[in-house]
This record gives structure tokens, sequence and C-alpha cells, in this order.
């Protein structure tokens, strides 16, 4: 099977529970040349379904990954800015997956959903996969908002979500983050995309921001859950971890927090009621060398399991699409 015209989202194969999975072993094609000859049917299954994983390809390198991608999405990929978690930069705009510690689960989110400006195609390739676990489990952002209770999701559409980050020797440091050592840039970068920013000492920057809660996709009108309330908010640390940190400095100093979009306090019950949802509705598989993850990063979420072993999965990012800053729908 060398195209897969003829192929719709109910002809895909199960996986972890849903219809995600385009196996193409045997077309003996290179992945440059599957992506060239099968673009639009990718698009078309990507747009229907938002998830799709193809299975079979053969690749070479992370520079081939990333022109799989430019192919595939039709656009170059974009640079990673205003990180919030450590990655090593491989060329073309690739980058390694989130390189948290093996023994930790990243939660679920959809990528940069905590600023007003993300990417609206994600792709992921496996070249290492870990010996155990290691899986990259993935979400249905409109399934995540239905299941919200009414008056909890009222709450986060009325007032959006307020983002506060202190960037200091407790967490990624300001220069990661913005990829300069020039305050100037950063400054410029922080009026551009309307965050407030607050330089606390030479080497402490803080930053707020309201971003939606829940967004409105552009292309088919589909209602989602799209923040990162749940895995900024102090909570979200080990018990322990927090507890030391806020012994050793002030709420409003802490690395990383959320609160509505008005400033009041988000109760940790409703933030155990987002990841009690995300955990109960997330797909899982085991990934295989050369898996392909293709995501609509507004319809489906993605996290990571704890692994052990070694482990390497790559990412590209492409179209970027913006919202405006404040509370509620964007």
């Amino acid at each position: 099977m060398n195209r897969i015209a003829d192929i719709g989202c109910g002809e895909l194969e199960e996986l972890g529970g849903a219809r995600i999975l385009l196996g193409v072993e045997g077309t003996g094609m290179r992945a440059t040349e599957w992506a060239e000859e099968n673009r639009a049917d990718v698009e078309r299954l990507l747009r229907e379904n938002g998830a799709l994983l193809v299975r079979g390809l053969r690749f070479t390198g992370s520079q081939q990954f990333g022109t799989v991608l430019k192919t595939l999405f039709g656009e170059e990929l974009v640079q990673y800015t205003y990180r919030s978690t450590p990655r090593t930069e491989l060329r073309g705009n690739v980058y390694t997956a989130t390189e948290y510690h093996a023994d930790q689960t990243i939660p679920q989110h959809n990528e940069n959903s905590y600023s007003n400006r993300w990417a609206m195609r994600l792709g992921f390739l496996c070249t290492t996969p870990a010996e155990q676990g290691g899986a990259t489990p993935i979400c249905d952002s409109r399934r995540i908002l239905e299941c919200v209770p009414d008056a909890l999701r009222a709450r986060f559409e009325a007032h959006g979500v307020l983002y506060v980050r202190n960037y200091t020797d407790l967490d990624i440091p300001w220069t990661e983050v913005f990829q300069t050592d020039d305050k100037g840039e950063v400054e410029a970068f922080c009026r551009d995309n309307q965050l407030d920013f607050e330089w606390v000492s030479d080497a402490h920057l803080r930053t707020r921001q309201v971003n939606q809660a829940t967004a409105i996709h552009p292309d088919n009108g589909a209602r989602v859950w799209f923040n990162q309330a749940h895995l900024f908010h102090v909570s979200n640390l080990e018990r322990e971890v927090r507890d030391s940190l806020l012994a050793t400095i002030a709420e409003p100093d802490l690395p990383r927090n959320t609160y509505y979009g008005n400033g009041d306090p988000i109760a940790d019950e409703d933030l155990r009621t987002i990841r009690a949802l995300y955990e109960a509705h997330q797909v899982a598989f085991q990934w295989q060398r050369n898996d392909l993850l293709l995501l609509d990063n507004m319809l489906y979420s993605h996290g990571r399991t704890p692994f052990s072993g070694n482990r390497q999965v790559l990412v590209g990012m492409a179209r970027i699409h913006g919202s405006t800053p404040g509370a509620g729908i964007a």
C-alpha cells in the first residue's frame, strides 16, 4: 500500500482504545517520498481524526524527520521559544521531547496552551523506544471539555487562567526560556506577546499573563479544553517539594503557579478533577522505533509516562495560531 487515498478514519487500526494507527509496512518507500506522495491524505486524516500514528516508515535521522514534517505540514517548522521545559535543539527546529527525569510523569497538556500563540501541528518521532514504559499518551481535548463539571467549566471560562512565572535558579532561567541573554530582547518579546513583566532583581524576572481556559478550533469550530492550569499550579508538585518551597519562599515567588484570571486561587480539588479526567480518558500505546505520531495540537493533548533504559523521542511544530489574551474562549 503506497497511497492512502481510500482510507477513512474508520479504517484506521485501533491502538490503545482509539482508531489512530496507519500501518504502512511494506511500502518500500523512503519516509520523504512517502510524505510527498501522501501529504494531502495525511492532512485529511489529521483534520478529521486529530491524531495519527504512522508505523512502518524508515527514517535515517533528525534531519530527515524535519523534512518529512515540513512536507506533511506544508510549512517550515517553528522555533521553540517562551519555553517551559528543558529540551535539546537539533537541526532545523527539531528538538528532543521534554527532558525530565525518567522516573517522572509528564501530565497531559496541549503544547504552549499557557501562551496566546501555539503551534497547530505537532510531530513526534521515536528513534529509541524505552526498555519499559516511556509512552506518550494522548487525550481528546473535546472530550475533556465535555466532562469538566459545569460549574467548574463556567468559572474557568468566565475568568481564564493567570500564569505567574518566576525565572530564577529554582527553575529554567530566563536566558533559556527566551533563548537570549539580552534583557531588551526579552522585554520586546513580552510586549509583543502581551506578557506583563517585572525585573525583581538583576537575575530574577517575573511574568504574568491571563490566557484562555477553553478555545474554539479555527478550522472546525470544535470547543476544546485548552490550558495548563493543572500543570503550572503548585499542587502539581510532590507534597514534599511543595512544602519545602513554600517554607523557603513566598507564594508570589514560586517558579510557576496558576490562578483564575481575576487573581482568585484555584482550589487543589478543582485541579484534581481535571487531572482525573485526563487520566480516565488518555490513550496510551507502546512506542516502536520509527513510529511517527502526528497531532492536531488543539484537538489532542499529550504527556509522558515514566520509563527505564534509554529513550529518545524527537518533536517538531508548525502552523502558529494565536488568540486574544484575556479570559474566556479564544
